[in-house]
């Protein structure tokens, strides 16, 4: 059974197209024989928008979309051999020049559709890759992205190293103009997957070494997670005041990015500085090679001390999309380490500015009654600041005391330390001895700190 759908192609005058003569078709597959429960309790409908979602990313011209339910598949060609003659015609019709099979292909079933339809075929995985090239900004993000393509890669060997020729971002799977097909051989790919995993190792002994750091002072982490464009971008510009790339465009966010913030606590006036991390957005059958080349940036959230799930609550298809990320969540390990009196992760309703008047008091209902959730919206800030002394009460009620301390005035790098941290409550400034008395309300961890700093001057 099939449904299908047209949708118009981007205009060509858009300044951000880049493949806007490129007609595509997007076709999603769904096999009735897999349990529901299997496919994330996600409607097919709502699966077909996201994979166009995908494909308009990159300013794909979508001219054709539609739903395939299979019975079995196809080992030739996934597609039953009716159904591949009924696209071809389609092709044909359309002057299509590039097919997304929303699913996984062997490098077989990719081949044999490709001389089929006489166009380019690739599948969820070499879409999502290839707009991960055109989105990496920073070197580590490159080498990630490079490592995951050249994995996909290496089982066709049908493709080329185009990526380091062509003007745009990307990897080869879709070309373009001035595309060159210089055929890359195993050999050649494993030397640069080998190169690039000692690369990332690098990265992630830096990435330790950073951490470390972040440790002896004391400043927890909080990590945003969730679906790709649930908001995640938007909710961080708005806490850190950062300008983080923040669009209404699946995985408009690859490159984490960290940012120090000061939570105040607008009845006591206490500060609580905590580093905020905007981390790239989940999806569902996200391709394992991006899971493991990621790893590194992932052990961002990993390590966090507190875990904000930013989910969309106005997608029709947000509770799939929720299972979707804490899927991965699992498969990281962090949903084991919670802890059962202070949840590590928190979910955040974000959006609720899209919800009706009587969606939004059923949503704020059942939220008030949770211990471990938050609604908000980071478009216009609505409750940003309920969050806010959730998470300042969080950090600040765990295992804090109050010590008072002496320090010679010429410590400066302490005594600013302690400013920064936000930890003084009171200070008295003794003009005969030059010593300061310092009445703080601190961590052990940031006890221990001080004294390493105060035994160093």
């Amino acid at each position: 059974m099939a449904t299908d759908q047209s949708l118009p192609g981007q205009s060509a005058s858009s300044p951000a197209a880049i493949t806007d003569d490129l007609a595509t078709a997007v076709i999603h597959i769904s096999f009735r024989h897999k349990p529901l429960i299997d496919q994330c309790q996600r409607t097919q409908q709502a699966a077909l928008e996201e994979a166009v979602g995908l494909a308009e990313a990159i300013n794909l011209n979508v001219v054709y979309q539609q739903n395939f339910a299979l019975n079995k598949i196809s080992a030739a060609t996934l597609l039953g051999k009716g159904n591949v003659e009924n696209i071809q015609q389609i092709v044909q019709a359309l002057a299509i020049k590039l097919v997304v099979m929303d699913s996984v292909l062997s490098p077989v079933q990719q081949r044999n559709l490709e001389r089929a339809w006489k166009c380019k075929v690739i599948d969820r995985t070499g879409l999502i890759l290839e707009i991960f090239g055109a989105r990496a900004r920073t070197s580590e993000g490159r080498l990630q992205v490079e490592l995951a393509a050249l994995k996909h890669q290496r089982s066709r060997l049908v493709r080329s190293w185009t990526h380091l020729e062509r003007q745009r971002g990307g990897f080869g799977f879709i070309g373009g103009p001035g595309e060159t097909q210089l055929e890359l051989d195993r050999r050649m790919i494993d030397q640069r997957i080998i190169k690039l995993e000692k690369e990332l190792k690098n990265v992630k002994k830096m990435r330790t070494l950073h951490r470390q750091a972040r440790q002896r002072q004391s400043m927890p982490v909080i990590a945003l997670v969730g679906y790709t464009n649930a908001g995640k971008s938007t909710l961080f510009n708005r806490l850190t005041k950062a300008n983080v790339f923040a669009e209404n465009l699946l995985f408009a966010t690859l490159d984490p990015t960290m940012r120090r913030c000061e939570i105040l606590n607008p009845k006591t006036k206490g500060k609580q500085e905590v580093i905020f991390s905007d981390t790239v957005g989940f999806i569902s059958n996200l391709p394992t090679q991006l899971i493991a080349a990621f790893r590194a940036t992932l052990e961002e959230v990993c390590t966090a001390d507190l875990i904000l799930h930013i989910r969309d609550s106005a997608h029709h298809d947000a509770k799939a999309q929720a299972q979707d990320v804490e899927k991965i969540l699992n498969e990281l390990g962090i949903i084991d380490r919670q802890p059962d009196d202070a949840p590590l992760v928190v979910e955040v309703y974000n959006k609720i500015d899209l919800l009706s008047p009587e969606d939004r008091s059923i949503l704020l209902n059942q939220v008030d009654r949770r211990s471990n959730s938050v609604a908000i919206s980071a478009q216009n800030g609505d409750d940003i600041e309920t969050l806010l002394k959730w998470i300042y009460d969080r950090f600040q009620n765990k295992g804090m005391f109050v010590q008072t301390v002496v320090l010679d005035n010429d410590q400066g790098a302490a005594i600013a330390w302690c400013y920064q941290q936000g930890l003084v409550l009171e200070r008295h400034d003794n003009d005969e001895t030059g010593q300061i008395e310092l009445k703080l309300i601190l961590t052990l961890p940031q006890f221990v700190y001080l004294k390493k700093l105060h035994a160093s001057q």
